[in-house]
């Protein structure tokens, strides 16, 4: 409160008394004791950070007041924004910046909402935007009402005009931060980024602005913005429709051999691990004209990015429609759609994966949103099995007499493919591991 209260008194050192020190004739010093003097206990602070101007605050002060207002916290916050504006409204405040994790709810509830230094609430939902309502600290205003309902607040003009003045101001202050110390700002991206990809789906505005200072980065740590990714794999990624394909991977390790095959053509994989990253995608391929996202192992990385050469198949039409007759026999036809496709033969005979629109959809579903107005959200998963007629084991597998050998061996090649997408567990992978080592003995 601005007024200072006391309760009653304690003792601290005389700020007018400096302890003198005094030798003896042997030469031991000896140091008179400290004065002390009674003052009164006041027990709150009646001119907080907020209330000053930035000029007359350094980044310790900031600190201290950080440590005010969360005793408990013991990790500093990553950067704050002081809020100071007399028009058209008066408001005042500072917002932090903490370490953030992947839950977008954990955070929420720790900014104060003050009115001339009285304490209001800590649910500042339609004051501060929602993706806002993440970070910590104080906003004080004489012109936000007392009556702190969402109806009423949604019908406040003055309220209106303060959450658009603070989501522009953080966006100045994020913008600010990367053109002063890009590296600085690149070593925070992944405590922050998740505000930011909130704020860049749910306030068109703060979209627009973010353009300027939002992150992409690669499987190699490296770190673009939207036009620089752009002008960086337009050469190699630009498909025979004159698309931007954009590789990105959402898991190192599951998704590495994809990964892999990428990096070996030249391509740049971005690392996007984000709750809300599908919805992010889609938010950017509605804005960015011909740029398309896809994961990584969403297909064979020739047909990621297809170009105008075209693979010749080894096999003549008899030949194709034998092979897809075996494997439908032995593959399940409710798990897997079978497709032959002429590649590379030295890339792997079979190669699952999953269609980028269905697999996205439901994972939008399961972030909350679009995919469950498409029905996606509850289907089971459906895997493509691409399977390449110019690797060396597919003609083994139409060669070969005996029908037990056939059905090992795609029986195995099958496995194999599932292994590297994370998909053989339990009784099936000690299946796996009992064929393989049998067919080692």
């Amino acid at each position: 409160m601005p007024i200072p209260i006391k309760f009653g008194t304690k003792e601290v050192n005389d700020p007018d008394h400096t302890p003198k020190t005094t030798k003896d004739k042997d030469g031991k010093e000896t140091t008179e004791p400290q004065k002390m003097i009674t003052v009164d206990n006041l027990i709150n602070n009646p001119t907080p950070a907020w209330t000053k101007q930035p000029a007359e605050l350094k980044a310790e002060d900031y600190k201290s007041f950080y440590r005010e207002l969360y005793p408990m916290q013991f990790e500093e916050p990553l950067f704050n924004i002081h809020l100071n504006v007399d028009y058209p409204f008066n408001l005042t405040g500072i917002l932090y910046f903490p370490k953030m994790t992947n839950d977008l709810n954990m955070q929420k509830d720790k900014i104060q909402l003050y009115q001339n230094q009285v304490f209001v609430t800590d649910n500042v939902e339609g004051i501060v935007p929602e993706f806002l309502t993440m970070l910590r600290g104080v906003i004080d205003s004489p012109d936000i009402p007392l009556n702190v309902s969402r109806s009423y607040l949604q019908a406040d003009g003055a309220v209106k005009k303060i959450s658009s003045y603070i989501t522009r101001k953080v966006a100045d202050k994020l913008k600010s931060l990367f053109k002063s110390d890009r590296a600085d700002f690149e070593k925070k991206w992944n405590d922050i980024k998740i505000v930011i990809e909130y704020g860049m789906l749910s306030e068109e505005k703060f979209f627009e602005k973010a353009q300027a200072f939002a992150l992409y980065p690669t499987v190699d740590d490296t770190y673009f913005t939207i036009e620089e990714l752009k002008e960086k794999i337009k050469p190699l990624q630009t498909d025979k429709d004159d698309k931007l394909v954009v590789l990105y991977a959402s898991n190192k390790d599951e998704q590495h051999a994809y990964i892999d095959a990428a990096k070996e053509k030249g391509y740049e994989v971005l690392f996007l691990d984000s709750p809300i990253v599908s919805h992010l995608i889609q938010k950017l391929e509605t804005t960015e004209e011909k740029v398309t996202f896809v994961r990584v192992d969403g297909d064979h990385i020739d047909n990621l990015i297809k170009k105008d050469e075209e693979q010749i198949s080894k096999l003549n039409d008899e030949e194709k429609e034998t092979l897809k007759t075996v494997l439908t026999e032995i593959i399940p036809q409710d798990k897997f759609t079978v497709q032959l496709e002429a590649m590379d033969s030295n890339a792997n005979p079979f190669i699952i994966t999953q269609p980028e629109f269905m697999r996205r959809m439901k994972e939008m579903q399961q972030t909350g949103g679009g995919g469950g107005m498409f029905g996606m959200g509850n289907m089971p998963d459906m895997y493509n099995l691409v399977v390449n007629t110019n690797n060396e084991l597919i003609g083994e597998i139409l060669t070969t007499k005996t029908t037990k050998k056939k059905e090992r061996l795609v029986n195995q090649a099958l496995d194999l493919a599932r292994l590297s997408q994370n998909l053989l567990k339990g009784e099936e992978l000690t299946t796996f591991i009992k064929r393989s080592f049998e067919m080692i003995k």
